[in-house]
């Protein structure tokens, strides 16, 4: 888990996807689904006519769009002046969502989000690869970049292609180590817990749900909580053990050799990171959330409270 110089940013949601792989119908899941959170979201079009920003406005959320073609052109233009807009106003939103454009490589998003003008007031938190089940071209150089940049890879439009067609998808992307892979709704919707930090940004607000299902019950979240510092080389070991349960976790952490110092864990897919945060973390808080047919919570939830053992 690397380290990163970090304060207590934003955290930014990026959905990617080929041109009419059903980004926008996932995004518009997100912004109408009951998280009870503030959102923002950057969209652009490749083109004059903005079709996705009016769209996605009727969800009621504030949308930012981009019009100078696509995305990935205007990195140091519009993407930057929309999210420094977008954290100018007095109340922040909880996170941002940007759509990418289809014909773009999220690579040099990826690469903007971490400008020293933003790493410090926005995180990515993690990248979202919508995938048309139907119609995808593994052969593709761009389909490709897209689905290796992604965390968490969304199959959408399944119904056409029944069993054999998604095992066969679900095939192409296991050989390309993507273990996180949901299925969306004909509306677009996966849980958002999966997709939204909704937990770390305040660690006063975890409630205890001791492998309570979330969503649609496919997953179960463990929360849990220490009062104590963690021995850091013994909460790495923890966290290996459990990543193949895991969907995601996240949470505060204090360590015993760095008192006054807290930090901010997330675990997305297969990508970890452990980051400082500007304030102090009197203890540590944490969630956890693995599918229900592999995730065990009280084991999990043993495994993590033997970490303060002698």
């Amino acid at each position: 888990m690397a380290e990163e110089p970090n304060a207590s940013p934003v955290p930014v949601l990026l959905v990617t996807g080929a041109l009419g792989a059903g980004k926008t119908t996932v995004i518009n899941a997100i912004l109408r689904a009951d998280h009870g959170l503030s959102l923002a979201a950057v969209v652009n079009d490749f083109g004059t006519i903005n079709i996705d920003e009016a769209i996605l406005s009727a969800t009621g959320q504030p949308v930012y769009g981009l019009r100078n073609g696509c995305i990935c052109c205007s990195l140091q233009g519009d993407l930057l002046r929309t999210l420094r807009a977008i954290l100018s106003v007095r109340a922040a939103p909880d996170a941002i969502v940007i759509e990418a454009s289809g014909v773009s490589d999220p690579g040099g998003i990826i690469e903007a989000l971490f400008d020293p003008v933003l790493c410090g007031v926005v995180r990515l938190d993690a990248v979202v690869t919508v995938v048309d089940a139907e119609d995808h071209d593994p052969a593709d150089a761009l389909w490709t970049a897209q689905v290796r940049a992604a965390d968490i890879v969304v199959l959408a439009k399944t119904a056409a292609v029944g069993p054999d067609g998604l095992a066969a998808i679900r095939a192409i992307l296991t050989s390309m180590h993507k273990t996180l892979v949901l299925v969306a709704d004909d509306q677009g919707s996966v849980p958002t817990d999966l997709l939204l930090d909704r937990d770390v940004r305040h660690p006063e607000a975890h409630t205890h749900d001791d492998g309570a299902p979330i969503a649609d019950g496919r997953f179960l979240r463990l929360v849990w909580s220490s009062s104590t510092p963690l021995c850091l080389p013994r909460f790495q070991a923890t966290v290996q053990s459990l990543a193949p349960q895991l969907a995601r976790a996240k949470g505060f952490l204090s360590i015993r050799d760095r008192p006054g110092q807290g930090f901010l864990f997330q675990l997305v897919g297969r990508r970890a990171s452990l980051s400082p945060v500007a304030s102090p973390v009197a203890g540590t808080h944490l969630v956890l959330i693995g599918r229900a047919e592999v995730f065990d919570a009280a084991r999990a939830s043993a495994a993590l409270e033997s970490m303060n053992d002698a």
